[in-house]
């Protein structure tokens, strides 16, 4: 027993909830190459930590490094190199590219294909990072997987809990909300209480060459930003066109492909009639764009799929009772008041007021009321519940 061993009293546990001295916790930093997982893996590295960074190879470096801000170019692979060089910790890509292809890509093409519109961040969090990452961080012997993300793990009387980023123009937890609690028991995410404004400051600190890096924008496999360039790539043909249609039945003009089109959209739309019109509702099966006046576009509530429940209890519980719940169905909005219940004998979310522009294959993520920053899980948005019947019926 070493005397560094040897004067950790028992019962106390580190900075990473463990009880055992730092040097005796090994931790894989997932290393993106950004300002954020890079001050992560400084910040373990100093306080002792036994650290492994790991980058993943996602995409075609070649295709990718020609749109800077990708989160899985080359640049990012050799400036994650660099920090670990730095810093002192080895360093390993994983060539993930066929998983990632399979897992991510191919379900972004079919998700667009049947007229929903896909979040491929949180399918990438779901399936690549934090369920084949995680499965070979521990074949690595580590005690924990940490990440640069902007969100909050803490230990409740039930397991571990989700808890929104303090700083509240960083929060992440919209992308986050498929994390299970199995796999929230091997996670943790330091820069949950930090600002970025802090990062920035302690990549300065530890010297890192990345502290003024720009943050990532895009989604790394669209380089150009053109999403039905990249579904005709996967999906050869799938570019077939139809008719756009009016609420009222009224043929209205044709379209070249479903994939163009995302609910709410009303720019773009190659129709007029004098009054604004909105993309409402989406048939792929038919190849129709259904369009229609602004207030088509409220919705009362929502079926989710893949629900992931990390509240008290269980969902159906909460659902049979009602539970009021604060509802988040885009990433750049404020989640609104609502509760569960059951629809059609599925459990299901309901807003207390309708809300605007809700698209199927987004997500709606579900928080605590009680002015608790506690993330309580949520799912796939499956069918919207319109409050317009002639949305319903269409």
């Amino acid at each position: 027993m070493t005397t560094e061993t040897a004067a950790w009293p028992e019962g106390r546990v580190n900075s990473l909830g463990f009880a055992k001295p730092p040097h005796e916790t090994r931790v894989v930093a997932a290393m993106s190459g950004g300002v954020d997982s890079s001050v992560v893996a400084a910040m373990l590295k100093a306080e002792g930590y036994d650290v492994i960074g790991i980058t993943l190879q996602l995409y075609d470096h070649g295709a990718a490094i020609e749109k800077k801000g990708a989160c899985c170019a080359g640049q990012d692979i050799h400036d994650a190199r660099n920090v670990s060089d730095a810093i002192g910790i080895p360093h390993y890509v994983l060539d993930y590219e066929s998983r990632f292809r399979e897992q991510v890509m191919e379900d972004f093409a079919d998700t667009y294909l049947s007229g929903s519109t896909p979040i491929p961040c949180i399918r990438c969090n779901q399936t690549v990072k934090f369920a084949d990452l995680l499965a070979t961080a521990k074949e690595l012997g580590a005690d924990c997987l940490a990440t640069g993300h902007y969100i909050r793990r803490s230990d409740g009387p039930e397991g571990p809990e989700l808890h929104r980023a303090h700083d509240a123009s960083r929060d992440q937890s919209y992308f986050l909300f498929a994390t299970t609690r199995a796999q929230l028991d091997f996670l943790r995410f330091p820069l949950g209480s930090l600002p970025k404004s802090e990062v920035r400051e302690l990549a300065e600190k530890f010297g890192l060459q990345v502290a003024a890096k720009p943050d990532s924008q895009d989604i790394c496999f669209v380089p150009d930003g053109s999403y039905a360039k990249v579904v005709e790539k996967l999906r050869p043909g799938s570019g077939r066109g139809g008719e756009i249609v009016h609420l009222d039945g009224r043929v209205l003009g044709q379209h070249e492909g479903v994939i163009h089109y995302t609910i709410g959209q009303r720019r773009g739309l190659g129709v007029a009639t004098g009054d604004p019109l909105f993309v409402v509702k989406i048939d792929a099966p038919a190849r129709r764009v259904i369009v229609g006046p602004r207030e088509a576009l409220m919705t009362r509530g929502l079926l989710l799929e893949e629900l992931n429940w990390l509240g008290q209890g269980s969902l159906e519980e909460a659902a049979g009772n009602g539970a009021p719940v604060l509802i988040r169905v885009r990433s750049t909005r404020p989640p609104v008041p609502g509760r569960l219940g059951y629809e059609d004998g599925a459990p299901a979310v309901f807003f207390d007021a309708p809300e605007e522009g809700v698209a199927r294959g987004q997500a709606a993520v579900l928080y605590d009321p009680e002015g608790s920053t506690r993330i309580l899980g949520g799912g796939f948005i499956a069918r919207p519940l319109p409050a317009d019947e002639r949305v319903a019926a269409a």
